[in-house]
């Protein structure tokens, strides 16, 4: 009778520890100065050159939002699949 009582406190004491370990997560953030993006800015997409993807069909001007803009709404209408079945 005492080894089970010892037997099911040394499995409760296990169980208590390995269910505090999981408390004890140091905190994960960045110091100040490193928390600013340390890459290159990003471009505007239309700024970009519309050969420079082998997997793009649609053309626009280099530098021209509006065409950009043409170019993905005709894009877009071309995969819906039920105006390409009309």
């Amino acid at each position: 009778m005492r080894a089970r009582t010892l037997v099911s406190l040394a499995l409760a004491s296990a169980v208590a520890a390995l269910g505090l370990a999981g408390c004890g997560d140091a905190p994960q953030e960045l110091a100040q100065k490193e928390r600013r993006y340390q890459g290159k800015p990003d471009s505007n997409p239309w700024d970009s050159d519309p050969s420079a993807s082998l997997h793009t069909t649609s053309k626009w001007t280099k530098g021209d939002k509006t065409s950009w803009e043409t170019a993905l709404k005709a894009r877009a209408l071309n995969q819906n699949e039920y105006t390409r079945t009309e």
